[in-house]
């Protein structure tokens, strides 16, 4: 009998994972009727979208409308949150990830997160890396995988002679990039980003993003942002939220990232965009 594990890990061809006519490719994660409590709260209410396999879809909104709950809820971190409550399906690979037989620890190995402010452990630069590879039981040469991830980082260059120094040393956005190495260490699918750059100076964010570009050619990436421009630069795809007149976060409407900033289908989408309100 397949394990919880298993059932993660295989590759399941449904028709929700086949490319739709006018869509971005191959469906790796489709979420359906999604809501999200907070004890007695709906926070969220009814979201469906799509997350196509090798690109980057950014989660956009005003502040409160649930593009960070939605997010965690793709590899299970609310269910740390006490009193959160996630319904509807969340289909990866085919495989619904809130169903009570799915593993929530082998979730947030094969889906990875890197969090708004950069949050190295106090190791060195190498354990950073070395240590969740170890915890997640993960084999091999060790040096070549640090220096690989480092690598996928963007960070090799800057570090390779400082690998026995903890990782707290480095720069803000030496330490983002630090933190994203060590979610390549353990050999993520889906890597979500919840505001990765809100705390980095424009120089370390646009290192951030071209970052983004490279390694989107071997991940899907779901990135929340606040930054109109930078998920103008870097999506393929965008999912716009709102606030309906309960205060829950609901999805107004999610398309090609070109589409939803030259051409919205709702006026709201506009509005936002366009700096009228949010």
């Amino acid at each position: 009998m397949a394990t919880a594990t298993d059932e993660i890990h295989a590759p399941v061809t449904t028709p929700s994972d086949r490319a739709e006519p006018g869509s971005l490719g191959e469906t790796i994660i489709d979420l359906k009727e999604v809501n999200v409590h907070y004890g007695s709260f709906h926070a969220v209410s009814g979201v469906n979208f799509k997350v196509p396999k090798n690109r980057i879809t950014a989660l956009i909104g005003p502040s409160g409308c649930g593009k960070s709950t939605v997010l965690r809820s793709i590899n299970r971190m609310n269910d740390l949150v006490p009193g959160a409550r996630v319904t509807g399906e969340i289909n990866y690979h085919g495989v619904d990830l809130n169903s009570a037989k799915v593993d929530a620890v082998e979730v947030r190995r094969r889906i990875g997160m890197v969090f708004q402010k950069p949050n190295p452990f106090p190791k060195s630069i190498y354990e950073n890396i070395a240590w969740g590879a170890r915890i997640n039981g993960i084999k091999g040469n060790m040096d070549e995988r640090v220096e690989r991830c480092l690598r996928g980082a963007a960070l090799w260059d800057e570090v390779h002679d400082k690998l026995k120094e903890s990782g707290l040393a480095l720069s803000g956005g030496q330490q983002q990039r630090l933190c994203i190495a060590r979610t390549l260490a353990i050999n993520p699918d889906v890597i979500l980003m919840d505001e990765p750059c809100s705390a980095l100076d424009p120089i370390s964010t646009l290192k951030i993003e071209d970052l983004m570009r490279e390694l989107v050619r071997q991940y899907t990436i779901v990135i929340v942002t606040h930054n109109m421009q930078q998920a103008a630069r870097v999506s393929d795809q965008t999912v716009f939220f709102s606030l309906n007149d309960k205060r829950q976060g609901v999805l107004v409407e999610a398309g090609p990232t070109r589409e939803i900033f030259t051409k919205p289908r709702d006026q709201r989408t506009e509005d936002y965009i366009t700096g009228r309100f949010g």
